[in-house]
């Protein structure tokens, strides 16, 4: 495991192109799944501790811009292993311009609606337009670490300790199905009027967080 972390660190390590296939659908499953949790926990914090809010859109506990910011981490630090001050800076920059873009599309395209507005959260310090702030992309920044230096290595050791098929299986699978969920939800309900996620959850309970209108 040692020599392996160290080849990994010195992107010396040589995988097919399965494995890496297979290492970035689990990536965006567990980053996905990851930034859903955290979202979960801080608007916990943020009511009070009073309650608990389904966070997302989907079936599953399952955030896509998480998911999209990890590969894109990976991407960009790709030369950068044995640096974690660089890696941290480039995946909060990153980060956060990808949050801004993201957040000012999803404005403009849905008539002044916002998913997220930091204005009228707590610890917005620094917050641009609502849709970015400081605790923002310092979390994404440190996230960055974890993914960097624990979970991707983690996935690429796993890929060479298991058999080929199984591998593959079981990470296309579990990508597959947080992807069908997610066009299910962003498209394929709308377009055969069917209930999305959100429509069903609050039905049955669940608390959502109110889309934020024109403020």
């Amino acid at each position: 495991m040692k020599d392996f972390y160290k080849k990994y660190l010195n992107n010396d390590l040589k995988l097919e192109r399965w494995q890496l296939i297979g290492v970035l659908c689990l990536v965006i499953v567990f980053a996905g799944c990851f930034g859903w949790l955290y979202e979960f926990i801080f608007y916990f914090f943020n009511s009070g501790m009073k309650t608990f809010y389904y966070r997302g859109a989907n079936f599953l506990p399952w955030i896509n811009i998480y998911a999209t910011g990890a590969v894109m981490i990976i991407f960009l630090t790709k030369k950068c292993k044995k640096n974690p001050i660089l890696i941290f800076l480039i995946a909060a920059i990153s980060t956060g311009i990808l949050e801004y873009i993201a957040g000012y599309l999803m404005y403009e395209l849905n008539g002044g609606i916002r998913c997220w507005d930091y204005n009228t959260e707590i610890l917005n310090f620094g917050n641009i337009d609502g849709f970015v702030c400081l605790r923002s992309v310092v979390s994404f920044g440190l996230s960055a670490l974890l993914l960097i230096y624990a979970v991707v290595p983690c996935f690429m050791y796993l890929s060479q300790k298991v058999s080929k098929k199984a591998f593959l299986i079981v990470s296309i699978s579990l990508c597959s199905i947080f992807l069908l969920d997610e066009f299910y939800n962003l498209f394929i309900a709308d377009l055969l009027g069917l209930p999305r996620a959100r429509d069903i959850y609050s039905k049955i309970g669940y608390q959502y967080m109110d889309y934020y209108k024109n403020k």
